[in-house]
């Protein structure tokens, strides 16, 4: 016996809308629409103090790195554990005397990473080139003297 043309048609939708229905089931949140939110404009100079970079520390190591700078840089922010630019302007100024020749920013470029790798050899924590590079010797190194900067300060 030969389908009839209707029910062939019914049979067809029915199999349109289960698969709308499965699709529209099984569709995530990452695929709807959403209303954009609005953002508050902020300054070049607010965006830059929002920049953290910890190079891996735990928030308490960073802690330690910035209460260890209270104490001799001058470090007039927050002890909070997110290396930011006034963190990273404290730690330029400790290092200048020294191990840093350059422009005193907050920003963490090739000399930063360089006059740190220079403190840290110097600490006797870090044993590798000084090339400007946060790899990941330097990273471990900075993660030592940071445990030592939270039991000393």
């Amino acid at each position: 016996m030969r389908p009839r043309p209707w029910s062939r048609t019914l049979v067809s939708v029915t199999v349109l809308i289960g698969a709308a229905a499965t699709g529209l089931a099984s569709a995530s949140p990452g695929f709807a629409v959403t209303e954009p939110t609005a953002r508050p404009a902020v300054s070049a100079d607010e965006a830059g103090a929002s920049a953290v970079v910890n190079l891996g520390l735990t928030t308490t190591q960073a802690k330690g790195i910035q209460r260890m700078l209270k104490g001799t840089s001058g470090y007039a922010g927050t002890v909070d554990g997110y290396l930011g630019t006034l963190s990273w302007k404290a730690l330029q100024k400790h290092m200048s005397p020294w191990y840093y020749d350059d422009l005193i920013d907050g920003i963490v470029g090739p000399k930063t990473i360089a006059g740190l790798q220079e403190i840290l050899r110097d600490k006797g924590y870090y044993h590798g080139a000084i090339d400007g590079i946060a790899g990941s010797q330097t990273k471990a190194a900075f993660a030592e003297w940071a445990d030592y900067c939270v039991r000393a300060w």
